[in-house]
């Protein structure tokens, strides 16, 4: 260090000695403060990444509006970036995943644990229809019905906007299912209400249950859900309070078909016997037949042999 530093340095005042450190400070302060914004926008729009499953869908959307037009707006599987949550917001879709909803609407009351157990309640003296679903039959009979749907999400940007809902990659579909089971709904009562209660108990219980599932696709189809219908099974069930006459009338009709088989197994017993007895008789008739005119048609010979001679003979008697 020089004389002339050595003097400046010495020359400085200990406020302007604390003003340079305050000032070192400061330009490494904001050198870090810096390099810190830096990591944090680097991570900030790092967080915009994410990753799409093999079995779903998913969409961007920025200030409430799907970004991209017609099949770029659904983000397949893989890797994927958009800006980062609030300015975007990332719906993620289970397109093939199946969903369920059950309707009790005409079933009977029962408990968590004894539908989990599958045991009924007891029955009481009568219905009570505080508590008790029941469905009215066409020939205005009361039936218990159950149902499961399933479906999947078929159209996802209808099914997003329209009954969804979705924050921050997750999607709610309870507004979906809510619309679904509405529909499954309407579908048991009013397809119950256009059959008898023996075409829905034992006659036609397919026909039945395909009429349901034709109406549940009509009323999702009509309100545009954007989900696809899997599978419908419907469990009919008389009320439990006519267990007892319903089965003697299901063993009535048993005995009745049992009885219409056993006759028209005798009556096919008899027509084939009686067919194979008339078959016999018609070959012999015919064997009979045959030999009778080959004989006359032998005796015809022989008489048309002997003609001439005869006439013969008859003339000489004559003469004589």
């Amino acid at each position: 260090m020089s004389p002339d530093q050595n003097n400046e340095k010495s020359a400085l005042t200990p406020a302007d000695s604390g003003s340079q450190a305050l000032a070192d400070a400061l330009r490494s302060s904001f050198s870090i403060v810096k390099f810190v914004m830096v990591v944090l926008i680097a991570v900030f729009m790092f967080s915009g990444c994410f990753t799409v499953g093999p079995q779903e869908k998913a969409v961007i959307l920025r200030r409430g509006k799907i970004v991209g037009e017609g099949e770029k707006r659904l983000l397949s599987s893989g890797w994927h970036w958009g800006l980062p949550y609030p300015i975007d917001e990332v719906i993620k879709i289970p397109i093939t995943e199946i969903q369920q909803v059950k309707s009790t609407v005409g079933w009977f009351a029962m408990t968590a644990v004894q539908e989990a157990t599958g045991q009924e309640p007891m029955a009481g003296a009568s219905l009570n229809p505080a508590v008790d679903g029941y469905v009215i039959t066409a020939d205005a009979n009361i039936v218990h019905l159950s149902a499961i749907l399933s479906y999947r999400i078929e159209d996802p940007v209808q099914c997003v906007f329209s009954f969804a809902r979705g924050t921050n990659s997750t999607l709610d579909l309870s507004g979906v299912s809510y619309n679904v089971q509405n529909a499954l709904n309407n579908a048991l009562v009013q397809t119950a209400a256009r059959f008898n209660v023996d075409d829905i108990l034992t006659r036609d219980r397919l026909g039945f249950q395909d009429a349901v599932r034709k109406r549940v696709i009509k009323l999702v189809d009509d309100q545009k859900l954007g989900v696809v219908i899997e599978s419908c099974p419907v469990t009919p069930r008389v009320p439990r309070q006519t267990d007892d006459a319903f089965r003697k009338v299901t063993t009535a009709i048993q005995s009745r078909a049992t009885a219409i088989d056993n006759a028209r197994s005798y009556t096919n017993q008899i027509l084939s016997r009686a067919a194979a007895d008339a078959s016999a008789m018609t070959n012999i008739a015919v064997v009979e037949a045959a030999r009778t005119v080959a004989e006359a048609k032998a005796d015809a010979i022989q008489f048309a042999a002997l003609l001439p001679r005869w006439k013969q003979n008859r003339g000489r008697s004559a003469a004589n």
